[in-house]
């Protein structure tokens, strides 16, 4: 990734030192990297209080120190708070995403084995926000935590006023909405801005179902979160030869009674691709049983939520064996080959925490604020935590993920498209396992009314109105 032109966090980032909070953010490579992956919890420290442990091929950034005593809010001469969550409550999916916070309580504890940050233990508020209660959940932390770290909000639109209001500084596993994904104090591993977005799969999907794109529909969730996502592919997948039909559907987040109308219309419609947004359990097994009823058989494209073991396992009847995945880390059933899976994986289980591709990318969010807080050493502030994220240009997450450019707030120029096959799920796009296709062209720019709602400035940073 080019770094020589001024970036999103340096251009912010005076700003943000006059602010009260400052974003660990979450894609931040900032510590030496290590030679290889190693699952030990030694407390041995290298130079700057970093463990020689790794993570996949970066060295631990937790170990050993001489904390200089309270130096702000959640930070004690012992330890340091961070907040993290999920909708894990929401009683229309009981254990929504709660793959996030299985995966920042197995990295606290990896990092407290070590030492903690600089030798302050690493202390975890979880907030469940439900989707719904988001900005209950955002008013609670405003008041306990140094930053939030690895959370994933559905709703995160709800949050902001709030968020911004208190000054807390978020690395959150991923963001949603334009206000939220260009938002002041704000960092992500796999940014997700309004204004650009990764088309990977759109190019590899064209290639290898040229007619088929070329009558895509789309159905989606009738709430802001999936109504972004979905709006953001309608405007930007085009530029890599699809075309949409004018049937898009719109279904009820809490669920359907049946979702047999809605499939009937895209098939009565003409639809051969479409492009689902939501949640694989329940409302997308109902989709495709409805589907399967129905006798329609579309390629399904969907985002790297329904990467879910869940899911796969649901699917011993076959009806999602046409659904297609984007990815930009690697799956799990490489993970023989990348040390940084495998350690993931590794550590989940040990904890007896839910697998998960969103838990890969709330490691990596764990990593990169670690990797940050340490570098600031014994005195932690969030202002240096900040300066420490912001020119950062190439981040893995230890070898979790293909290189993101969160400095810049630049989506990923690389991915990979997976298949469900039974209750599996297998590399469709590259053929090759194990490798991720790039091209600058895969960061489409997105127009139109979508962007213009979040009100950016010329830093691409989301206004108030």
């Amino acid at each position: 990734m080019a770094s020589s032109r001024p970036t999103r966090g340096m251009r912010r980032g005076n700003r943000a030192v006059l602010a009260v909070a400052v974003v660990a953010a979450i894609s931040l490579f900032a510590g030496a990297c290590g030679g290889g992956r190693s699952d030990s919890t030694t407390d041995t420290t290298a130079k700057g209080g970093a463990s020689t442990t790794a993570f996949g091929d970066l060295a631990s950034p937790c170990g050993a120190g001489t904390p200089a005593g309270p130096t702000s809010q959640g930070v004690t001469a012992d330890s340091v708070t961070i907040g993290y969550g999920d909708d894990a409550g929401y009683s229309g999916a009981p254990g929504l995403n709660k793959e996030i916070s299985d995966s920042i309580k197995a990295m606290i504890a990896w990092c407290n084995d070590q030492g903690g940050i600089n030798g302050r233990k690493v202390v975890g508020n979880y907030y469940d926000a439900a989707i719904m209660n988001v900005n209950n959940a955002m008013t609670e932390a405003c008041g306990q935590v140094f930053m939030l770290v690895g959370e994933g909000w559905s709703l995160d639109s709800a949050q902001e006023q709030t968020r911004l209001g208190c000054g807390l500084p978020a690395v959150p596993t991923y963001t949603v909405s334009p206000a939220f994904a260009h938002g002041k104090l704000m960092f992500q591993p796999i940014p997700n801005p309004v204004d650009k977005t990764p088309l990977e799969y759109g190019y590899a999907m064209a290639e290898k179902f040229p007619t088929q794109v070329k009558k895509a529909a789309v159905m989606t969730a009738n709430y802001a979160a999936t109504k972004d996502s979905t709006d953001k592919a309608k405007l930007a997948l085009p530029a890599a030869g699809w075309n949409f039909l004018d049937c898009e559907q719109s279904y009820n987040i809490g669920g359907e009674a049946d979702f047999k109308p809605f499939v009937q219309r895209l098939k009565d419609c003409g639809a051969e691709v479409v492009y689902f947004s939501g949640s694989p359990n329940p409302n997308f097994q109902n989709v495709l049983d409805a589907a399967k009823q129905l006798n329609f058989s579309p390629i399904w494209m969907v985002d790297a939520n329904f990467y879910d073991s869940t899911f796969a396992k649901w699917n011993t009847s076959g009806n999602a064996d046409n659904v297609y995945v984007r990815m930009a880390y690697t799956p799990f059933e490489q993970a023989s080959s990348n040390p940084a899976t495998q350690q993931y994986l590794d550590l989940l289980n040990k904890a007896g925490g839910k697998v998960g591709g969103l838990g890969a990318q709330a490691v990596s969010a764990f990593l990169l604020w670690a990797s940050a807080a340490q570098e600031c050493g014994d005195t932690l502030t969030r202002d240096c935590v900040v300066s420490k994220l912001s020119a950062v240009h190439e981040w893995t997450g230890g070898g979790l993920h293909t290189a993101t450019d969160p400095g810049a707030n630049n989506p990923p120029e690389c991915g990979m498209v997976l298949k469900m096959t039974g209750t599996k799920y297998e590399q469709f796009y590259p053929a090759k396992m194990g490798e991720f296709d790039c091209s600058p062209k895969y960061v489409g720019t997105v127009t139109g009314p979508l962007v213009a709602a979040a009100n950016l400035d010329s830093n691409r940073i989301a206004q108030p109105k």
